[in-house]
């Protein structure tokens, strides 16, 4: 579980991050970059809170 709580504490800074480099510079490819590690931030979410649905089901069966 440490391991998904790393994975998206980094992807949500490095999303908060390229959107701080893109308001500071205007160039669109920060902007695509950052929609991406949101993206990726939003699975890796989903998946911990999967593995915690999965554990707790385990234990009721």
């Amino acid at each position: 579980m440490l391991i998904f709580r790393l994975v998206f504490a980094l992807l949500l800074a490095a999303g908060l991050l390229c959107f701080a480099i893109y308001i500071g510079t205007k160039q669109p490819v920060w902007r695509r970059r950052a929609i991406v590690l949101v993206k990726w931030t939003v699975i890796a979410g989903i998946g911990a809170f999967s593995v915690l649905i999965l554990e707790r089901v385990i234990l009721l069966v």
